[in-house]
């Protein structure tokens, strides 16, 4: 590192870092400097050592307030993580009793994530005082983008890359199966290609913010194209899909760890799928990096929930 970085840091303490978060969040001297038991004065004299460490505006006045220019806006994640991390670091550890804390756990998950873990995740924490969780429907980029910022506490998905300052952790792998009332006409125990081509298939479709249909998937995953089968329905749930083939002849291409779930209680059949096997996928779970007491415990009850199987499927009557 060169005199001139040391230079610099040296001259960039913490406390000019939390006047830049303010000013980011709040775009007005006087509401960032009330927020910091501050002057206006003095955020004034800290955002002009601001401009001249980083040399540049950051913050344009506009009749609305203060707009910060494209460097400022580069540097609000990075800022941010530096105070996170200089916070855990003179932080003293301390144990997170749920019964105690009040806190509530932001989920962000896929559908298919949420109806996989979070009624297991409610039996686990039935009775635990003090600690809720909520659930919303995102996925992809939006639900990393809320994470980051502090939105929310946790994502549940499928994700091939995260962004600086996110760690995934694998729960758990599924992969496809076939569903079929128990009592079909045809389809006993197994199901042939020409059968699983030719039956009514219930599809699950993800819809987006203005209700088109998006295509069939769990997660990010495609399922099998609607080509390749008769369509009977499209339902935006798992769970309705599988109400649908339970009161019907049709059957679902879908989830095999949901599927078994709900098998004894549906009246199901859960098949091995005739054609090629598509891949199985994960689903992990991503939060910022960092400590924090509360969400490792928090992780700790989503962890055991996704983790345990499924009881298995018993045969129909008269198979073997």
């Amino acid at each position: 590192m060169s005199d001139i970085d040391n230079d610099d840091i040296r001259r960039l303490d913490g406390g000019l870092l939390l006047v830049f978060r303010e000013l980011c969040r709040r775009g007005r001297t006087t509401a960032a400097a009330a927020h910091l038991g501050l002057s206006q004065s003095a955020v004034s004299h800290a955002l002009g050592r601001l401009r001249d460490v980083f040399g540049d505006p950051l913050f344009l006045r506009r009749p609305h307030g203060l707009e910060p220019t494209p460097r400022a806006q580069a540097l609000a994640p990075r800022i941010e993580a530096l105070i996170e991390a200089m916070g855990a670091a003179i932080r003293p550890e301390q144990a997170f009793d749920p019964s105690r804390s009040g806190r509530w756990f932001n989920v962000a998950a896929t559908e298919y994530a949420d109806e996989a873990i979070a009624a297991r995740l409610a039996g686990r924490l039935h009775g635990v005082v003090g600690a809720v969780f909520t659930f919303q429907f995102s996925r992809g980029y939006r639900a990393l983008e809320d994470l980051r910022r502090g939105r929310i506490d946790l994502v549940l998905g499928r994700f091939e890359a995260l962004p600086a300052g996110l760690a995934a952790e694998p729960l758990f792998e599924d992969r496809y199966c076939v569903v079929a009332r128990r009592g079909h006409p045809t389809i006993q125990g197994r199901i042939s290609l020409r059968q699983w081509q030719g039956a009514g298939h219930v599809w699950v479709a993800a819809m987006s913010s203005s209700d088109d249909v998006m295509g069939p998937s769990v997660g990010e995953d495609p399922m099998p194209s609607l080509a390749e089968a008769a369509a009977t329905a499209l339902v935006p749930r798992w769970e309705t899909a599988l109400a649908i083939v339970a009161a019907s002849d049709a059957i679902a291409s879908g989830p095999r760890r949901f599927a078994l779930e709900r098998a004894e209680r549906l009246g199901l059949q859960v098949l091995e799928t005739p054609a090629s096997p598509y891949p199985p996928w994960t689903v992990s779970m991503v939060r910022r990096t960092g400590a924090d007491a509360g969400l490792d415990w928090f992780c700790g009850e989503v962890r055991a929930a996704a983790v345990a199987e499924p009881a298995p499927q018993a045969p129909p009557a008269g198979l073997g």
